[in-house]
């Protein structure tokens, strides 16, 4: 059998355009609606959602346009954003050295703001988070498709986590950069149709990168109603 993972970023919120360090902070979001709609047509077996205001949401409104009988909503504290404690609502170009770009930043995994985590953290938050939500299912004898609504740096690591549990798998590859409810999908499975267990190695798959074919008509519809700056 096989586990279909559709990890899906959050949708904007107010702190997304302002270019800060949102980690935990909660801020109201834009409109959910095409999002929603457009995850109505996609079936799933549970949604998985972090408990942080702006994917939570972004869960529900896909949760609510599910056809029925509803799937399973699961919250679970894991699917967190990484926790920039002290830098949280502090813009970037504020928090981190003049002489140090954002990537070199990311590129430490082991650094941290004060009262924050790492990236080391968040790895072993995501890793923890696949045992709960993403291996169980493969003891099912027919297939399952799951939902994680999360965030950008923590679906990069999950998507991360996944991989490593496959021996043949690019383990070299970026995922970050996911655009607001964008969705990446990955498909794990046992090699060689084995009965799953702990030792059983896995074939961990990554079917899509970052669709955002829904946001298109609300480009267009801002592009129409905003008047020209000029």
């Amino acid at each position: 059998m096989t586990v279909t993972v559709t990890f899906v970023r959050h949708g904007e919120s107010q702190d997304n355009p302002k270019g800060i360090w949102a980690g935990w902070k909660d801020a109201p979001l834009s409109d959910l609606a095409a999002a929603g709609k457009y995850f109505s047509t996609t079936k799933f077996d549970t949604i998985y959602a972090s408990p942080l205001l702006r994917a939570n949401a972004t869960a529900q409104a896909i949760h609510g346009n599910q056809p029925e009988p509803f799937p399973s909503f699961i919250v679970n504290p894991n699917l967190r954003e990484q926790h920039f404690g002290r830098g949280e609502g502090h813009s970037f170009n504020v928090i981190f050295p003049k002489d140090v770009t954002l990537e070199e930043l990311f590129a430490k995994k082991h650094e941290k703001f004060p009262e924050g985590e790492s990236l080391n953290d968040l790895a072993a938050r995501a890793e923890q988070a696949v045992k709960e939500c993403v291996l169980p299912p493969l003891h099912k004898e027919e297939d399952v498709h799951i939902a994680m609504v999360s965030h950008g740096l923590c679906i990069s690591e999950l998507v991360a986590a996944l991989l490593r549990l496959d021996p043949d798998s690019p383990q070299d590859v970026d995922y970050k950069g996911l655009v607001n409810t964008g969705w990446t999908r990955v498909t794990v499975s046992t090699k060689n149709n084995t009965a799953f267990s702990e030792e059983v190695p896995l074939s961990v798959q990554v079917t899509h990168v970052n669709i955002s074919d829904h946001l298109k008509d609300i480009v267009l519809f801002y592009f129409f109603l905003i008047p020209n700056p000029r």
